[in-house]
């Protein structure tokens, strides 16, 4: 797979775009039960490009088999809140046993987990690929090297929960002054460093059409501190089964790895599009892939 350079500006914009889209109450609750009788709303999370990726896949899918869908993005806490109250019916894009651990934990008893569609997931500590360390064991040393900056993400995410939490401790990197804001400014810093020739440490996880972006390179975990390999699982609401069975089935049954999940990224995020509207690039990716779509329905 093969990402060309020219549109990583317009990849990045484009996931800007999308996480700077504002949740709303939805209309899940306020029409009658049952298959067609009123729109699947799936949550997204800002800036998540695997979530953004398989939820426009699921809404091109389900659109195709005669349901309407909404997407509504939020950040983590609002979309279990939301899932939890019944305002959306589900989200593709929560990891385990790790970093969402504590929503499933708050509310569990209100969701279900339709089980890992991808178990690839990885949270990891990024740094360009030419920088002079390869373990988190030696970042704090050479701290200066980085500007004494590690770039993260979105304040509410389990990944910055868990490099504040584990990781910074664990590693002795109180030194550094970690910097959260959102994942399109964590990206746009990781293109300016890397168009420069300048070193940089980012928060970053497994998949991300980033590591065939920029010449980028993990950091040795020794400790575990990041965790494990995860899953990405389906979460629902307790009524979706009942409200729609048929499309229950069909993301229980759902799997995508890593490399169809990259192939489709890179067709929506590198593509050149304008604004937040992915609906040609899947699509097009849909027509090149249609035996593997066909499948999720069958």
């Amino acid at each position: 797979m093969t990402v060309t350079k020219k549109n990583l500006t317009a990849g990045i914009a484009l996931a800007g775009v999308a996480a700077l889209a504002l949740t709303g109450c939805s209309a899940a609750g306020d029409a009658g039960e049952g298959s067609g009788e009123r729109p699947i709303t799936i949550a997204v999370f800002n800036g998540w490009d695997e979530g953004i990726a398989a939820s426009e896949l699921w809404k091109n899918v389900l659109e195709e088999q005669g349901y309407e869908v909404e997407l509504e993005y939020a950040d983590p806490a609002a979309v279990y809140t939301g899932i939890a109250n019944g305002d959306y019916d589900l989200t593709l894009d929560t990891w385990l046993p790790l970093t969402h651990a504590q929503y499933m934990e708050t509310y569990g008893d209100d969701l279900v987990d339709l089980g890992a569609w991808n178990d690839e997931a990885k949270l990891t500590i990024a740094v360009n690929e030419d920088a002079p360390i390869d373990s988190l064991t030696e970042l704090a040393d050479n701290a200066d090297i980085f500007g004494n900056r590690l770039v993260g993400i979105e304040a509410g995410s389990g990944l910055v929960t868990v490099t504040q939490d584990e990781v910074i401790p664990g590693y002795g990197l109180e030194g550094l002054d970690f910097v959260t804001s959102s994942t399109p400014a964590m990206l746009t810093e990781l293109q300016a460093a890397t168009d420069a020739g300048q070193d940089i440490a980012v928060t970053l996880w497994r998949p991300h059409w980033a590591y065939n972006a920029f010449p980028i390179k993990d950091l040795e975990d020794p400790d575990g501190l990041l965790g494990d390999a995860e899953g990405i699982h389906t979460v629902t609401s307790s009524s979706f089964k009942d409200d729609f069975p048929e499309v229950n089935d069909w993301l229980s049954s759902f799997k995508m790895d890593n490399d169809t999940l990259y192939s489709l990224e890179d067709a929506m995020f590198n593509s050149g599009g304008s604004g937040n509207d992915y609906a040609p690039a899947v699509a097009d990716w849909i027509a090149e892939n249609q035996a593997w779509v066909d499948a999720l329905t069958s």
